[in-house]
């Protein structure tokens, strides 16, 4: 069983003394790794048990994020543009509005 790991990972293992069995995944598979990776860092920032913990894991989801964005051809950028316009729209979520 695999996973998709951050760039420098084989390196660091290799440092270690160890050998990695890596490979450079297709587009296809590269996303589809990313969507996997995104739900296991949201489950570990879900999982955090202090802020500086999430933190961390918030900065991991950031990352895939990211990464998942540039496959679609986009930048933050573009998706910041995006959520500005639909704070605009249809406000945010700062009011802690639960609907039921």
């Amino acid at each position: 069983m695999g996973k998709l790991v951050r760039d420098r990972i084989p390196e660091i293992i290799r440092a270690s003394g160890r050998v990695p069995e890596a490979r450079k995944l297709d587009a296809s598979a590269y996303q589809a790794a990313l969507h996997a990776k995104l739900l296991e860092e949201v489950g570990e920032l879900r999982e955090a048990d202090t802020d500086e913990h999430a933190l961390e894991e918030a900065a991991d989801v950031f990352e895939v994020l990211n990464a998942l964005i540039s496959c679609y051809g986009y930048s933050i950028d573009d998706v910041r543009q995006v959520a500005e316009k639909k704070r605009t729209e249809r406000g945010g979520f700062s009011d802690r509005i639960w609907l039921d």
